[in-house]
């Protein structure tokens, strides 16, 4: 019953252990369903099921019936052909990271944005090239080019050697693709969208970051026009920088001016463009004006020829026929194409999921792996490479009105547009112009460097995360980096259950609240009870370090306090056999000083004897162990009578640790410390009996519903145990005796203090 006053409120209830809350609350039979129940599900069959199939499988028919035409298309209109200039030129510039002709990038442009707008459920990203992705794309096939010789063997010979390096990279990086996307939509069908909770917001920045720097690196060939080996092992960004460094005096000035002037006109109008975007109608499309004004003073100064800069070139309209995918690519490229999966869904995910948060419509992580791998799989059969979202894009659209998906083909018929008709007026355009386009889109990703000093001040795992993928991905590389990144963060999660914060709680307020007894002042701590919370499940791992504070908090090792008086029993035991310990009603009488038995001797003979439960029986006496003993036997004194583990944080247990913590409970048991556990769940609980955890010596008894339970039954069974003298013991006829505080026995017919007698 609860009675509220004001703000306070007074329960009064019965103290619950798990056993009497279970006697007066009957339990539901509840069925648990199995893995074979969940397949039968799956599998069953039913018209509204076979609805809901088709319309998660593609989105498009649940939201296109509902578009309000006269409300949304403008807008959609203005934002896709926003968008659609921003992912030509961006197609472009991240063709280069993938080591290709520019023109593919319009092939990833346009395929990934049209499957997307059939199957995806996001209504505001724009589908298509990331730069991170491209950057690895690009290392896989700069790894399998370098055996072009062997593998483009049977090639025309009137193909240049630049030609069939070209095609052989495409076909690569294609490959690569389908193999990505095939990676995809196997996860999603087999609806494993949560496997990107594995990569944390903290590991994401950090390797995008450290992606944006192998992603600059990559782009100083372009912008100094120097010829750079290409490297794809462990301190690859090294040698590059070395490369380019060592050929600087080769650097091709018209390309570097120009570059440094289209970085420095981009990085100002996209300033201006974040700081008055409330204030324009539109962001000012400045990556296209400055693409027009550059492809017309490098056609019209005839650059290419005048100043030898690179240029994009030969641009065929139209499309290529598809082609099949080479196997062997798959073979060497696994692991490659796993990491692209991966980091291409969890960029996808996040960014879609900021937009679903602000706009209020749902999202599903399975449809989105699905809708991406069937536009990898399409893009790479016609050449194209690996696309997720790009930041800078998928902003565009959002920010320039874009309601759905509409605007995504709005953007894919403009890019449809320059791959058709218009793509030859691009030729003349430099690459360091590209190169430099393309790092303009990184500012955001390098401003990601001040995410360690917020990282450090709320979470300083989360930060060591942060730091030590940066610094894996950049000397690593990006595959190694990526898993070496993730196998840190999951070691972090071992070390924080590891070694968790354990506290000795104490009563606040005299109330039913229970705090770590450092952290306030108003503390009241029952005398001879110590309360133990674990924050965190107990695993093989940590049951030594679970002990080990346990042992700090009560301040003794139970075993040893168990070995000292079975040690000290057996020479008490061994004086009363041989007559030299007399006991009388009024003390005892010991006739010798010493006695021979070794504390090495016992220790090293009879070590499994002394972890045995203490047997009293067949004396004639009682000991109380606080006491002094005969002959000044030492034995340590502890004033505990009660512990309480407070497992309410504790999810789960191990077999180990259930071995483990049975046997630090008898431990304390055996030395007449009363053992409590509180705050665990049901399933807990079976699992414990599943497991034989019980028996006749740690009992279910010792299970309790909350703190304050135990606390209450430990306050009445001491109120009791002192207050209370049982009728019984006066009329028993047996000589029991107690070795007091001054050295003697005496009768139980003479009513010990009650400090004594716990």
């Amino acid at each position: 019953m609860i009675e509220p006053f004001g703000n306070q409120y007074i329960v009064a209830r019965p103290v619950y252990s798990t056993n009497a809350f279970e006697e007066n609350h009957k339990k539901r039979d509840r069925h648990h369903k199995t893995f074979l129940d969940h397949l039968r599900v799956c599998f069953s069959r039913s018209p509204q099921k076979a609805k809901r199939s088709v319309l998660s499988l593609f989105p498009i028919a649940s939201w296109l019936p509902a578009y309000r035409l006269k409300e949304w298309l403008l807008s959609d209109i203005v934002s896709g052909i926003s968008t659609g200039i921003v992912s030509v030129l961006q197609g472009l510039a991240f063709a280069l990271l993938v080591t290709i002709p520019p023109g593919y990038g319009l092939y990833a442009a346009f395929f990934s944005t049209i499957i997307y707008f059939f199957f995806g459920t996001s209504k505001h990203i724009s589908a298509g090239p990331f730069p991170i992705l491209s950057m690895m794309v690009g290392a896989a096939t700069v790894r399998l080019a370098r055996d072009i010789p062997e593998n483009t063997g049977s090639s025309n010979n009137s193909t240049s050697n630049s030609s069939s390096l070209d095609d052989y990279k495409v076909m690569v990086a294609a490959s690569v693709t389908v193999l990505s996307g095939v990676i995809q939509l196997a996860l999603g069908i087999l609806r494993f969208g949560f496997v990107v909770i594995y990569l944390s917001e903290s590991l994401i920045s950090g390797f995008t970051t450290a992606a944006a720097v192998h992603v600059l690196v990559s782009q100083l060939k372009f912008i100094f026009q120097l010829t750079v080996p290409s490297h794809e092992d462990p301190f690859s960004i090294f040698k590059v920088l070395r490369s380019v460094f060592s050929q600087i005096d080769k650097t091709n000035i018209a390309d570097l001016v120009t570059a440094l002037i289209v970085l420095l006109v981009v990085s100002i109008f996209k300033e201006i463009n974040q700081r008055f975007k409330d204030k324009l109608p539109v962001p000012i499309p400045i990556e296209f004006i400055v693409t027009v004004i550059a492809a017309g003073v490098s056609y019209g100064f005839d650059f290419h020829n005048k100043f030898n800069v690179s240029v994009v070139g030969k641009m065929n309209p139209g499309f290529e026929p598809p082609n099949a995918p080479n196997v062997t690519v798959f073979q060497e490229t696994i692991g490659d194409c796993f990491a692209i999966a991966m980091v291409g869904f969890a960029v996808a995910f996040s960014v879609a999921s900021v937009y679903s948060l602000k706009h209020d419509y749902p999202l599903d992580g399975n449809q989105e792996l699905i809708a991406l791998g069937l536009s990898n799989i399409v893009c790479g059969a016609f050449r194209g490479f690996a696309g997720s979202t790009a930041l800078s894009r998928s902003a565009v659209q959002e920010s320039t009105g874009g309601k759905t998906q509409i605007a995504g083909l709005i953007s894919a018929i403009i890019v449809l547009i320059v791959i058709l008709a218009i793509g030859f007026l691009l030729e003349p355009l430099q690459r360091s112009v590209l190169a430099a386009l393309a790092l303009g889109n990184l500012k955001g990703m390098l401003m990601q460097f001040a995410e360690i000093g917020r990282l450090w001040r709320k979470d300083k795992y989360d930060c060591l995360i942060w730091v030590a993928t940066c610094i894996f991905t950049i000397v690593l590389g990006l595959g190694l980096g990526l898993a070496a990144s993730v196998a840190f963060q999951l070691l972090t999660i071992v070390f924080r259950t590891q070694f968790p914060k354990c506290s000795t709680l104490a009563n606040i307020g005299r109330s039913n609240i229970y705090k770590n007894k450092k952290d306030y002042y108003d503390m009241y701590e029952l005398k001879g009870v110590k309360i133990f919370r674990c924050p965190s499940p107990i695993y093989f791992a940590n049951i030594g370090f679970f002990r080990q504070k346990l042992i700090d908090a009560v301040g003794f090792s139970p075993l040893r306090i168990l070995r000292k008086r079975n040690k000290a029993l057996r020479k008490i035991r061994k004086l009363q056999k041989q007559g030299l310990l007399q006991v009388t009603p009024k003390g005892f009488i010991c006739t010798v000083d010493t006695i021979k038995d070794s504390d090495e001797e016992l220790d090293n003979n009879q070590i499994q004897v002394l972890d045995e439960p203490i047997d009293t029986t067949d004396l004639p006496f009682q000991i109380d162990w606080n006491d002094q003993l005969p002959l000044n036997i030492e034995v340590p004194k502890i004033s505990l009578h009660s512990l309480i583990l407070d497992f309410s944080a504790v999810s789960f247990l191990d077999v180990s640790s259930m071995r483990g913590l049975k046997s630090i409970l008898q431990e304390f048991i055996r030395i007449k410390v009363d053992v409590y556990i509180v705050g665990v769940d049901d399933d807990f609980i079976e699992k414990l009996n599943r497991y034989e955890f019980f028996d006749g010596e740690v009992k279910t008894s010792i299970l309790f519903l909350t703190i304050h339970d135990a606390v209450l039954h430990i306050s009445m069974k001491k109120d009791y145990s002192t207050s209370k003298f049982k009728p019984s013991q006066e009329k028993d006829g047996k000589t029991d005796f107690t070795i007091n505080t001054n050295g003697g026995l005496r009768n139980r017919e003479y009513q010990v203090p009650g400090e004594t007698k716990f």
